[in-house]
């Protein structure tokens, strides 16, 4: 048995890890961390423009956006809402549970909506 490990260690001490191979092996997982961080914040932006209905209230009540973005509020309450701008831009159906509707802003201004089956359910969004 000895012979046996006299004649590896020779062969053992070729495949010795350089520098770059540790570096690799120990920075490999906090880059596979970095990278999936952008994934999710990509995904976090990407709902950026949702409005939730839930309890009765529309989540966040008033926001700002860009022209040309689109807004999508989901009801999230398990009963129906709906919602209208209070100047006629856009008007979705009863929205059931985990239903969504979308509406694009294509001009400046202010949206003031609200829940046409619940009016005191209200919200606004700013198109800049």
């Amino acid at each position: 048995m000895r012979s046996l490990v006299s004649h590896l260690r020779p062969i053992a001490a070729r495949f010795t890890p350089g520098r770059a191979v540790v570096v690799a092996v120990l920075s490999g997982p906090i880059v596979g961390a970095l990278l999936a961080f952008g994934t999710v914040a990509a995904e976090e932006t990407k709902e950026a423009n949702v409005v939730t209905i839930d309890n009765f209230t529309f989540t966040p009540p008033e926001f700002t956006v860009a022209v040309g973005t689109t807004v999508k509020w989901i009801n999230h309450d398990d009963i129906p809402h709906n919602v209208i701008n209070k100047d006629k831009a856009f008007r979705s159906k009863a929205l059931d549970t985990d239903d969504s509707y979308s509406f694009t802003f294509a001009s400046a201004g202010t949206y003031d909506y609200f829940c046409g089956l619940h009016p005191h359910m209200q919200g606004k969004i700013v198109v800049k």
